[in-house]
């Protein structure tokens, strides 16, 4: 079974040895004491969210403190390729299980988007509210997932900016169910397989619960990206992402 993982800072593993010892306090050591009732002799992870990984021994515990004896600390070798899910707003709570899911899979960003026909609205207040949930979501996420990286969270994007991004991306794919070219055929047409440069963005967007306007779909496709279908059946906001984050794992080698 893989470690415990319990997240520090950014930054704060850059100068830490092997063979040092390294002091975890705060939240995350109350969680792994009270909690997760780690003792001495157990192994364990620590990681900063930004690639860094730290692996030991807890040498002592505190009511704040967790003191472990550093075996390996060395960043975790990016993925191939980096994956963005442009994920809808969506009602019930269904945004959030999308990404939540996306970051199990391995996404490497998250951009909450307001279409036409999202039911939720961002506004004033209740937009901050919503980006520190979605921030909250992916951290959860990433560290159930025993991640060293925890995806980033983009400001909200309107179809302006959403196109934007688009036309910066290497591959943009409107996951939608009346598209006739599948996910495996736009990437094989991209010829994305056969480059070297393996930092190319992909951007996966999904519309929400009553699905994307014809508008919407038309000036995406305008900018670049390109309608494809991911199986015979529909699938709802919540799984549509997650789908497409699996199947581009596989087919662009980010699990071998």
């Amino acid at each position: 079974m893989t470690n415990p993982v319990f997240f520090t800072e950014p930054g704060a593993l850059a100068a830490v040895a092997s063979g040092e010892e390294f002091v975890l306090t705060g939240a995350e050591a109350r969680h792994a004491v009270a909690v997760k009732r780690l003792s001495p002799g157990e192994s364990v992870d620590v990681v900063d969210g930004r690639g860094m990984r730290l692996s030991g021994t807890v040498v002592s515990t505190g009511t704040e403190s967790l003191t472990v004896s550093v075996e390996t600390v060395a960043p975790e070798p990016p993925a191939p390729f980096r994956l963005t899910l442009v994920q809808a707003l969506a009602k019930g709570d269904r945004d959030e299980l999308a990404i939540e899911a996306a970051t199990e899979l391995g996404v490497d960003e998250v951009v909450p988007w307001q279409a036409e026909r999202s039911i939720v609205r961002w506004r004033d207040a209740k937009a901050a509210k919503g980006m520190a949930k979605w921030e909250s979501t992916v951290r959860s996420a990433a560290k159930q997932a025993r991640r060293a990286t925890v995806p980033d969270v983009a400001p909200l994007v309107d179809l302006k900016s959403l196109c934007a991004r688009i036309g910066e991306s290497r591959l943009a794919l409107i996951l939608h169910e009346e598209a006739r070219l599948s996910l495996a055929e736009a990437v094989q047409r991209s010829g994305l397989e056969s480059e070297a440069d393996l930092e190319q963005g992909i951007l996966m967007i999904v519309g929400p619960e009553g699905g994307m306007s014809p508008r919407e779909v038309e000036q995406m496709r305008e900018a670049g990206a390109v309608p494809v279908i991911l199986a015979p059946h529909v699938l709802r906001s919540s799984t549509a992402g997650p789908a497409a984050v699996a199947l581009l794992s596989e087919r662009l080698g980010r699990w071998n």
